[in-house]
Parts: structure tokens; C-alpha cells; sequence
């Protein structure tokens, strides 16, 4: 087995890199944040009530963090509240702190290559513009500064941009890429990509798919169909089944999830673009109401602003809490 960790990268001013609190608390929610501004105009003489309670309760929905997981979130910090044990502002950000970590840790399971099984197949999946293409390209870049050997499948054969673009990665991150003209059916470039990574004895093999409009059964199905062709060659591929997502989507970003899981069996999730309009609610609603894995988020355009998920980061970065 082989789990992630980022390696330090020296700065151009002598300095490591910084962590992934520090790049969250600087991309996220850029400001104050969304979920503690002003709460201490809330408090009329010190006290945390129901009204605090009902003010965090709107915050937490408005951010997309859903009327199911809200409730989990806020049916615990009630209950304090109700026995008066949360005297102050600071108890309640602990109790709340603790709260949102309850619902994200058990979320925050990094991927694992099993060193086992060559190719390991990953098969990354998602709707138009959700950033499949550059996840594949940071993902193969980490997997050879790991020392894995990589390969990619160009399985968007409907667009020939989307073959360029991955060719692109592939010679930025000087990794072969297996690619057949516009129109070829996707499970044959998925089936000759895991047969070619085998023979070649390629450690990770990444395939890229259409961006699926998750409405479209039809489309849909073709998807099954290139899980079932990569299952002809290792009846355990696809080793992943990789969901991207665009964080700013927020619930739409929740029913895409629901709907891919259901069709392929999703077993991890990556979410982009939380630097945008996203202000991070979407990480919450998938981890409590799907319970699917989340790998990896990315927070720019940059290989450094892509990172394997950490809860405890995540939520001191909403929260503007010092790490």
C-alpha cells in the first residue's frame, strides 16, 4: 500500500513552502469568514441563546452546507446550550469546532496505491468544467515526485481539445499518454490504455472521461460501460473511481455526487476551485450526507494549491482559527 503526504518545497526566499492551513486560511473565504463574522454582535450581554443558535443555523445553510447537515451540525451545540454550558463566545467556537470536525474527519481518508496491482486504475469522473483534466495532471505530477510510474488515457474522445490538453500534462510531467482519434468509443481507449500499462509495467494508470452532464442517462451508461471494459482486463479496475467536483457549484455539486455514486460505485471525491465563490459548505453536505472519501482539494491554478484533504485545516481555515 502507498498513501500521500506532500513534501516541503523550498520557497524562492529560503522558506518551505507554506501549509496547507496557512493556503487554505488565505484562499478560503477571503476575508473574515462567512461562518463567525460579527457573531459577537449576536450576544447581547455575553450570552449564547437561541438566536445565536439561529443565526449560525442561516450561515451554515446559505453556505451550502444543507438543511440535514446543518441540523447534525447544530443538534449537539443546543444541547450545551441548554444545560448553559457554553459561557462565551470562545466555548462556543471550540464547541463548534468540534462539531464541524465530527462530521469531517471521518471523511478525510487519504488515496492509497496499492503497490500490489500494476496498473493501479484510477478512472476520474465528473461534469463539464468541474477540472478533471488539471486534477489528472496534479495528481500525476504528486504520483511521480513519489516515484510511481505514471500513465494517462485520453477517454474524452468527443472533444479534441480535451486529448490536446491532456497530452499537454503528459509532457509537462514527461508521463506517456495513450490517445485515439475524436470519435473513438471511450471503453476502447480505456481498454488499450490498461492493457498498455500493464505490459509497460506502469504503477498508476489515470483516464480521464468526458464531462459528464449527470442529467443524461444516456451518457451515464457510457460510463458504466468503460468501468465494465477496464473490469475485462483486472476484474478489481477501475482500482478508484474518482469524482471531481466544482466547489462553487454548492447543492447542484451535492446531486451531481449522489447521482455518479449511484451509477459507478464512486470511492473518492476531489473538490476544486474553493478559492472562487465557494465558501466551503459542499465539503461539509458530501462528507455527512454521503459519506464518500474526500482525497484531495484544490484551492488554485497551481500544482502547490492541490493537497490531499485534512479536516482539522479545513475547519481552522473556515473558521479563521490560528492552526
Amino acid at each position: 500500500m502507498f498513501g500521500f503526504k506532500s513534501k516541503a518545497t523550498p520557497s524562492t526566499d529560503g522558506g518551505d513552502k507554506p501549509s496547507l492551513f496557512q493556503r487554505l486560511r488565505a484562499k478560503l473565504n477571503r476575508g473574515d469568514s462567512w461562518l463567525t463574522y460579527d457573531l459577537t454582535n449576536l450576544l447581547p450581554g455575553g450570552r449564547i441563546d437561541e438566536n445565536v443558535l439561529d443565526e449560525l443555523e442561516t450561515r451554515l445553510i446559505t453556505a451550502d452546507v444543507g438543511v440535514e447537515t446543518t441540523e447534525r451540525i447544530l443538534e449537539d451545540l443546543r444541547k450545551q446550550v441548554a444545560r448553559k454550558e457554553l459561557g462565551n463566545l470562545e466555548a462556543l467556537l471550540q464547541a463548534l469546532r468540534a462539531s464541524l470536525l465530527g462530521v469531517l474527519q471521518p471523511a478525510a481518508i487519504p488515496l492509497v496505491i496499492d503497490r500490489d496491482v500494476t496498473p493501479f486504475a484510477i478512472l476520474v469522473v465528473g461534469v463539464n468544467g468541474a477540472g478533471k483534466t488539471t486534477t489528472i495532471g496534479k495528481l500525476a505530477r504528486r504520483m511521480k515526485e513519489h516515484g510511481l510510474k505514471v500513465m494517462l488515457a485520453a477517454g474524452d474522445t468527443f472533444r479534441a481539445a480535451a486529448v490536446e490538453q491532456l497530452q499537454v500534462w503528459g509532457e509537462r510531467n514527461a508521463v506517456p499518454v495513450i490517445a485515439q482519434s475524436a470519435g473513438t468509443d471511450p471503453a476502447a481507449v480505456a481498454f488499450d490504455a490498461i492493457q498498455a500499462a500493464r505490459a509497460r509495467g506502469i504503477d498508476v494508470l489515470l483516464a480521464d472521461t468526458a464531462g459528464r452532464l449527470h442529467t443524461q442517462s444516456n451518457l451515464m451508461e457510457e460510463l458504466k460501460k468503460v468501468k465494465r471494459v477496464m473490469g475485462r482486463v483486472d476484474a478489481r479496475a477501475p482500482h478508484e473511481i474518482l469524482l471531481v467536483l466544482d466547489a462553487s457549484q454548492g447543492q447542484n455539486a451535492l446531486q451531481q455526487a449522489r447521482l455518479f455514486n449511484e451509477a459507478l460505485g464512486v470511492t473518492g471525491v476531489v473538490l476544486t476551485k474553493l478559492d472562487g465563490t465557494a465558501k466551503g459548505g459542499i465539503v461539509l453536505a458530501i462528507a455527512s450526507e454521503l459519506k464518500l472519501p474526500i482525497r484531495f482539494i484544490g484551492t488554485g491554478e497551481t500544482a502547490e494549491d492541490f493537497d490531499e484533504f485534512d479536516a482539522e485545516a479545513f475547519v481552522d481555515a473556515l473558521l479563521k482559527r490560528d492552526a
